[in-house]
């Protein structure tokens, strides 16, 4: 770390006052391979623990917390959460350890990891727990037993779920609470370490929730057209880290999202329907057109049906020229145009780099591309010099907000 670096650190630990520095150090104890003894010490803590330095306006609560980070020692007269981490890292029973985490509302990280198979512990937790680390512990509270039917942590749950304001305050993605919906479903951990049973009213919950969440999603405010590859191949297994969860599933879903969001949304699909545009009668996929359709998909659909909508379909080849090439014969106005696929590609008569060109030069607009191949197969698309194109390559819970900040102009 740089002298600039460790002033930086300096300056954020600087800006906050002891009781947030002491929930990041109970909760966030080591992040990347750095602890905050690491930090604090490249950030020269001598200075930082002056009270009342002129240069960083070091607080005498600051320096004392600070003090303990580097050195540890007493707890006594620290915030709370301080002395009652303290405190859970010696308590001798899961008894002890849930009724302090009860008294000083500790989070999980402030426990020993030997209480934590403890449903007792589990369920002190879960009272003041926040919604996205509920969501993210389903699978480890049901495995330690206090998650079962009908049970009145597991009533809990669905409650929370269920509740739209929750929901919204917590602004937690539609994505995320669908991959943690598949992968609580699925009863296995994403890398094979751990099982359990899932209480199916929490499943059912997880799935509702996917559509209250609509609502936490920024708009872009921009002119879309989401391309969906609808080929055979979107089907075959999940996405890394998505258990459950295929390449057609997941652009379905981000589909019905920007539906319901946007005011200026077009979707489509490559293959050749009623009402598409066909810019090869013939073309290099098994002799099938290459052409784009809309899709009859609303933001009013729930998930299977709008995933059976876009299955069995005469797909073509996905060329990723077509949608720019589509939006200019058919006169579209688009900001930024999106395209979903599994990464297997087939270039046509015309480079997409060359079509997104074409179409800024024609239209006015000066368009953006996304293209998110959703299984990393060794893709490349944009020009690296053009600052209006984006190659995602694999899709996570962080994917929908880069596509949405890029449209934006954000990034």
């Amino acid at each position: 770390m740089g002298p600039g670096a460790a002033a930086c650190g300096g300056s954020w630990y600087a800006a906050r006052d002891a009781n947030a520095i002491a929930y990041q150090a109970v909760k966030y104890r080591h992040r990347e391979g750095f602890t905050h003894r690491d930090v604090l010490r490249l950030a020269h803590p001598a200075r930082l623990v002056s009270a009342g330095n002129p240069t960083l306006g070091i607080s005498t609560e600051q320096a004392r917390l600070f003090e303990w980070i580097v050195r540890g020692g007493d707890a006594d007269g620290l915030p709370r959460i301080v002395e009652g981490y303290t405190r859970a890292q010696r308590a001798g029973s899961a008894k002890e350890a849930a009724r302090l985490v009860r008294e000083y509302q500790l989070p999980r990280e402030a426990l020993p990891s030997e209480h934590l198979t403890s449903s007792a512990v589990w369920e002190a937790l879960l009272e003041t727990m926040p919604m996205t680390a509920m969501i993210r512990n389903l699978a480890t509270m049901t495995r330690v037993g206090l998650l079962t039917p009908g049970s009145p942590s597991a009533r809990l749950i669905t409650e929370r779920l269920s509740d739209g304001a929750r929901i919204r305050k917590a602004r937690v993605h539609p994505i995320a609470l669908l991959v943690a919906a598949r992968t609580y479903a699925s009863g296995r951990g994403v890398r094979g370490h751990g099982s359990w049973t899932p209480v199916t009213a929490i499943v059912d919950a997880l799935d509702e929730a996917f559509y209250l969440a609509f609502g936490n999603v920024q708009p872009t405010g921009k002119r879309l057209l989401l391309a969906l590859d609808v080929s055979g191949s979107m089907t075959f297994g999940s996405i890394a880290g998505m258990p459950g969860l295929s390449p057609r599933d997941a652009s379905a879903a981000m589909a019905l999202v920007m539906l319901a969001v946007e005011r200026h949304v077009e979707v489509v699909g490559f293959h050749a329907g009623r009402g598409g545009w066909v810019a090869h009668r013939r073309g290099r996929f098994q002799g099938r057109a290459d052409a784009l359709t809309p899709l009859p998909l609303s933001a009013r659909q729930r998930l299977d049906d709008a995933v059976r909508r876009v299955s069995d379909l005469p797909f073509g080849g996905t060329d990723c020229a077509l949608p720019m090439r589509y939006a200019l014969e058919r006169g579209r106005a688009v900001d930024t145009f999106v395209i979903y696929t599994d990464s297997e590609t087939g270039p046509g008569d015309v480079h997409p780099v060359q079509a997104l060109r074409d179409y800024r030069r024609a239209s006015g607009i000066d368009a953006r591309l996304v293209v998110v191949g959703m299984v990393s197969n060794g893709f490349s698309i944009a020009d690296p010099a053009d600052a209006g194109m984006l190659d995602v390559v694999g899709f996570d819970t962080a994917t929908p907000q880069l596509i949405g900040d890029f449209a934006r102009g954000a990034v």
